[in-house]
């Protein structure tokens, strides 16, 4: 094929890759031509910002995930806040909230997510957003903000991704989609794909039929051969989609 694809939210990080560059190469080798490397906490967005320096083919994104809530300081925000102007930071993520294993310090998530939105707000860029078991508090909390973006990793209904939509906000589509049992292509099928961007959230997700073995930002192109055909479309055709819709949500991103 002719054209390429984008991995818009992986984490690819020396604690997980032994060698980056063979990732990245092999990303390549199967039509990903950019990935967006999503921070998570005070120390991986730091890596984040050396690797995006180190490879053209990377972006990222930097933000305080909800399980690290506990864990951040106001001097990690003040460390996003210092670094949004970077002309590879393409969005602060990945943040949002996470009600799966517990809802005791959800305050403390919502208050957090909000500051970062705030930030998101202030400096007119997009936010990674991730949300488990959290839908009406999520839709809450972004509705009190003029924020556009991603919700990573979709696995709401039909109604959920259409009010997403309607709020700015593009549908992350990655391997759970490839899954046997998996019933969010139906909610896919309905949404558009002008309305979507594909993901892998290396290392984690890996879609089928590789699923099982750890992820990396190159399954990408098995995601795209899935959607493609839900879609009834050539891989070119959503490549060409996609790609709009990636450098419509992201400014920064200059694809060629």
């Amino acid at each position: 094929m002719n054209n390429y694809f984008v991995d818009t939210h992986c984490h690819v990080f020396k604690s997980d890759y032994e060698n980056i560059d063979e990732v990245l190469e092999n990303a390549s080798n199967n039509h990903i031509k950019y990935v967006i490397n999503n921070g998570s906490n005070d120390e991986s967005n730091k890596e984040v910002l050396e690797l995006v320096e180190k490879y053209p083919c990377m972006y990222g994104a930097i933000g305080i995930y909800p399980e690290d809530v506990d864990g951040y300081s106001l001097d990690d925000i003040k460390f996003i806040e210092n670094n949004i102007s970077n002309k590879k930071i393409v969005a602060i993520g990945e943040i949002g909230l996470d009600y799966h294993y517990t809802k005791e310090n959800k305050d403390e998530q919502i208050k957090l997510f909000e500051m970062q939105l705030s930030l998101a707000q202030k400096y007119d860029i997009p936010v990674i957003v991730h949300s488990r078991d959290a839908t009406e508090d999520t839709i809450n909390s972004l509705k009190k903000f003029n924020c556009k973006g991603v919700i990573h990793s979709f696995s709401g209904s039909l109604e959920t991704a259409r009010i997403y939509i309607k709020m700015g906000y593009m549908i992350g589509v990655n391997g759970v989609i490839t899954f046997k049992n998996s019933k969010i292509k139906d909610v896919i099928k309905e949404v558009g794909f002008e309305h979507i961007v594909l993901e892998t959230d290396s290392p984690y997700l890996t879609p089928e039929p590789f699923r099982g073995k750890q992820n990396n930002p190159g399954h990408v192109l098995e995601v795209a051969k899935f959607v493609a055909n839900l879609y009834g479309i050539s891989l070119e055709e959503l490549a060409v989609q996609t790609n709009k819709n990636v450098t419509n949500m992201y400014k920064k991103m200059k694809l060629d």
